[in-house]
């Protein structure tokens, strides 16, 4: 069977949950001269097999709308190795003007932007009858439009000896808030090929915490990323088995679900994966200082491999929450003062009172909504790009960080740990001085979409954003400075990256930009 590429896109990659879905209106090549730029990953392909698709990520310097955007696949230097053809009915007219080239071109416009994206102009790497374990060759591939620099990338592809690994069925655990509890980690060789090496790879949700950090493991603070067994052997048919010891954090929402899932990989298809990582500056992490994870004896590595059935790579846990642990989420409001025609700078959010933190990365929805009111006498002249314009029912998602607006609602993101703020600052020009001019910040507010609905302590869902107030601050939790932490950093980094690898399934989504201190 034909199989994807283990790498995809994650949305909202560098950023912890902005799912803000408009940018600023990109200009034309022939308007503002941007540079291109791509990457192609590095690709192990299995001897015999039917091979893998890919397409290249796509960058300009600036957002922009191209016209004749192409790619070029150059394989001169894997000729008689590797084939290079487009996949289904391409996104573009596709055409060989050389032997071991090929040249596809979009005849639309297409929109580019400096964070980048997928799935244009899709081809499939393939062995040639001919090929054998251990050649390798580079792919060049460039990208060109009318008015813009063209750019090019070279990728390493590799063919190896075809193998089969394979997870397990999904487990079930349960545990109390800071309770712990095991599971098995398990590597099936359900080939035909002995298996030398593999690396497993990890997505837990981040509640899920191991107990002991080994030295052939990857660690990003409290999260497991990978393991790495290079003296696995592991002939047809065998299974090798190890366990792994994880504790809940006290600050776990409860009751409730919590989820983890790990995908094996062999050694070679992991350096692809890794260079892939390290391209879009993502750590795999670093290893711990205790013993070595075993789960068999030592042998011999040689060659290349690659996984002929990515699919079954998988395994799963279910966490059952038991227990009570909820979360009290408040509304940040502020009060500024100025004078008629000053623009003043209003900081306005949520902050996460616990004793729970929120995880919403497996629904990849933001942890609530943020609706802010304009005070009276004032025009919002400087907004976030998370912030868009609302009018009570809808979101205008064409126009987010519109200024002039009255009302907009701001996205926060994916996880906000107890005792986390996430705040946006607008910019608000006072143009006529009103006593108490008063607007709102409102969040928890009900609608037709996910978030989150069980709050502890409702009454501090709403704070007010004060402009020139005569009797006192008002405004609640207002003027409070932003806490950094590190929930952008690691939710955004390998999470949802690394187990995306092996699913047999290539999903585009874009990064954006989140202007959301947290």
């Amino acid at each position: 069977m034909l199989t994807h590429s283990t790498r995809r896109w994650l949305a909202g990659l560098g950023v912890a949950g902005a799912i803000v879905a408009a940018a600023a209106t990109p200009a034309s090549a022939e308007e503002s001269a941007v540079d291109l730029g791509l990457y192609f990953a590095d690709t192990t392909l299995a001897v015999g097999s039917e091979g893998k698709i890919d397409s290249p990520i796509l960058y300009s310097s600036e957002p922009v709308v191209l016209h004749g955007l192409s790619v070029r696949y150059d394989y001169r230097d894997l000729a008689g190795k590797v084939t290079v053809k487009p996949e289904g009915t391409p996104s573009g007219d596709c055409a060989s003007p050389e032997e071991n080239v090929l040249v596809c071109t979009d005849p639309f416009e297409v929109g580019l932007d400096d964070w980048g994206i997928g799935g244009y102009f899709s081809v499939v790497l393939a062995p040639t009858g001919d090929a054998k374990d251990g050649d390798t060759g580079e792919l060049k591939v460039t990208v060109g439009a009318e008015g813009a620099t063209s750019a090019t990338h070279t990728a390493k592809v590799r063919v190896g000896e075809g193998v089969d690994l394979a997870g397990r069925t999904e487990v079930k655990r349960s545990a109390a808030p800071g309770g712990t509890f095991t599971t098995p980690l398990t590597v099936r060789n359900v080939g035909t090929t002995t298996a030398k090496g593999a690396v497993v790879i990890f997505d837990h949700d981040r509640a899920i915490r191991p107990s002991e950090k080994f030295n052939n493991c990857t660690y990003e603070g409290d999260e497991l990323r990978t393991c790495r067994f290079d003296s696995l052997t592991a002939a047809p048919g065998e299974n090798w088995t190890s366990a792994v010891n994880y504790t809940l954090g006290k600050d776990t929402y409860a009751p409730g679900k919590e989820y983890g899932y790990h995908n094996w990989m062999t050694v070679a298809e992991f350096e692809d994966f890794a260079a892939y990582l390290d391209n879009l500056g993502i750590s795999v992490g670093k290893p711990g200082n205790g013993g070595n994870l075993t789960l068999t004896k030592a042998g011999a590595l040689s060659g290349f491999q690659a996984d002929t059935n990515p699919d079954n790579n998988w395994s799963g846990m279910e966490v059952s929450v038991t227990g009570k642990n909820g979360v009290d989420l408040a509304a940040i409001g502020d009060s500024v003062t100025g004078k008629a025609g000053e623009v003043v700078n209003a900081t306005v959010g949520v902050r996460n009172n616990g004793p729970a933190s929120l995880d919403f990365n497996r629904s990849g929805s933001p942890v609530t909504k943020i609706d802010v009111t304009v005070p009276t006498g004032t025009t919002a002249v400087e907004v976030p790009e998370v912030c868009v314009p609302f009018d009570g029912k809808q979101e205008d998602w064409e126009n987010a960080g519109k200024p002039g607006e009255k009302a907009y609602r701001c996205w926060p993101d994916l996880y906000i740990a107890a005792g986390e703020e996430q705040t946006v600052e607008f910019g608000l020009r006072i143009d006529k001085v009103v006593p108490n001019a008063t607007g709102t910040v409102t969040i928890n507010a009900k609608c037709e979409c996910e978030g989150f609905t069980e709050d502890i302590k409702p009454a501090n869902d709403t704070a007010k954003l004060l402009v020139n107030a005569t009797g006192g601050n008002g405004g609640g939790d207002g003027g409070t400075l932003p806490i950094t932490g590190e929930s952008t950093a690691l939710v955004a980094g390998i999470g949802g990256l690394l187990l995306a690898a092996g699913v047999g399934g290539y999903v585009v989504a874009r990064r954006r930009r989140t202007r959301f201190v947290a």
